[in-house]
């Protein structure tokens, strides 16, 4: 079966999940068109109610909903805490704002032919949402909580080893008053996932996931005219100039890597580091993150969590030995890992030169890539050297130096002495092969709206 939790802890299957059958598909599919039909037509504040009610749910039963995430995917369980907690604030976000953000915009006209021109912004059917494991609820609140808001509804594919996750969060809105077909959850197949993308009531997909993911969903939807939002990969610059403080970026930078074991979009995987500050900032990060001890990620004292499968801790462990075969240097730090479980040894790599195959990879899990350039036009073009432009941060005691530098990154976030992060009223998304549309803020709930021109002209204008 492909659904299936095993923990990444002990690497033991806990439970297992049957595929949907196509008769199964068809029913989910039919019950999610006519349930749109009604709550297309609700009003903002009926809306609201249950997307409201779910955010107080998930904060009053935090420990709860948290306890799946560090079950099924290996996230420290203080950290599966706050992914609940961030959750419930984009939900609650939306459900405060959607209609000041989708309120109809009156235009003016030049041509001299009325005053009554206006974009109102209307629902348009059923999202399908693509998602991956990483953040197994947080990825799931910032496409329904706006796309609810909006008056659509969202049928949802997610990763096939957190099954429970899935199932929680589409029992999550059942228990917060949504009728049936609001949120549907789908243990769909691989040969599935075509014919919802092409059914006609399916108006758009949301992805979250690789670039071959991306390029196959995306092909797809190109073939069937759908719209497509995309969060892929990401290799992150972690940019500290010369007159950063150091004791503070070392520390954002040990975040930065190591928050949700690594694996993370918007991780800092690539630390860029000015030459007059390297080896005193390569010591201390190392230091600093030797002190992280891997171990059970519901005890409070550890520090670096398993991955979230074997085969995950495999291809990491093969890439970190590529590189090796290529002339990088590989500086393990911290304890052990047990021997048991998904772990990783937490390391950086040194002199990783363009030619080695890693240097244009991404690293999901608790392994640093380490360079040092002279100046800031280094940094920038090291920076941009790089398929991937979703996130990067840049850390400077000057803040016009340091918006100099951000500007000419090309990505879709740079963040300023801060690693890049998330909230609600902020846009993510990225450029390049990072994806394209954004998510989150007023921008998120604009992607799957029709934006209709409606124009009164009087009889007698002229043509």
């Amino acid at each position: 079966m492909a659904y299936k939790t095993v923990n990444p802890f002990t690497n033991e299957t806990v439970a297992t999940f049957p595929d949907l059958t196509d008769a199964e598909l068809a029913c989910k599919l039919d019950r999610a068109q006519e349930t749109y039909k009604e709550w297309s037509r609700l009003p903002f504040a009926r809306r609201a109610t249950v997307v409201g009610r779910a955010a107080e749910l998930l904060r009053a039963h935090k420990d709860e909903y948290a306890r799946y995430l560090t079950l099924e995917m290996g996230k420290l369980y203080r950290e599966s805490r706050a992914e609940v907690e961030l959750s419930a604030d984009i939900l609650q976000y939306y459900a405060d704002n959607a209609e000041e953000f989708l309120a109809p915009q009156k235009l003016t006209e030049k041509s001299g032919r009325g005053d009554q021109a206006m974009v109102v912004s209307q629902p348009l059917g059923i999202v399908f949402a693509i998602e991956p494991w990483n953040f197994p609820y947080y990825q799931l609140a910032r496409v329904v909580g706006p796309q609810f808001m909006a008056g659509n509804v969202v049928v949802v594919k997610h990763a096939s080893n957190v099954p429970q996750s899935a199932a929680v969060f589409e029992q999550l809105f059942a228990n917060a008053g949504a009728p049936e077909g609001l949120y549907t959850n789908l243990y769909a197949t691989r040969d599935q996932l075509g014919a919802i993308i092409a059914d006609d009531r399916v108006i758009g997909v949301a992805l979250t996931g690789s670039e071959g993911a991306g390029a196959i969903v995306g092909a797809q939807a190109g073939k069937a005219l759908k719209k497509t939002t995309m969060e892929l990969g990401g290799s992150d610059a972690f940019i500290v100039l010369d007159d950063a403080d150091l004791e503070k970026s070392v520390k954002w930078a040990v975040w930065g890597r190591m928050n949700n074991g690594g694996q993370c979009c918007v991780a800092a995987k690539r630390i860029i580091v000015a030459e007059p500050i390297a080896d005193a900032f390569l010591d201390r990060f190392a230091t600093e993150l030797g002190k992280l001890v891997p171990g059970n990620p519901m005890d409070e004292k550890s520090g670096v969590p398993p991955l979230s499968s074997q085969a995950a801790a495999d291809q990491l462990n093969e890439q970190v030995e590529q590189a090796v075969r290529h002339g990088a240097i590989a500086m393990r730090v911290g304890p052990t890992p047990p021997n048991t479980g998904a772990f990783v040894q937490t390391t950086i790599l040194t002199n990783v030169k363009p030619d080695n195959p890693v240097f244009h990879q991404e690293l999901f899990g608790p392994v640093a890539m380490f360079f040092r350039v002279k100046d800031d036009d280094a940094a920038i073009q090291l920076a941009n050297d790089n398929p991937y432009g979703l996130g990067g941060s840049v850390f400077t005691g000057d803040t016009a130096r340091g918006m100099r530098v951000a500007e000419q990154i090309e990505t879709g976030m740079v963040y300023i002495n801060h690693p890049t992060w998330t909230t609600s009223d902020l846009p993510f998304g990225g450029v390049k092969r990072s994806g394209f549309g954004r998510e989150l803020s007023s921008m998120g709930i604009q992607e799957f709206v029709n934006k209709k021109l409606i124009d009164v002209v009087p009889i007698d204008a002229a043509p």
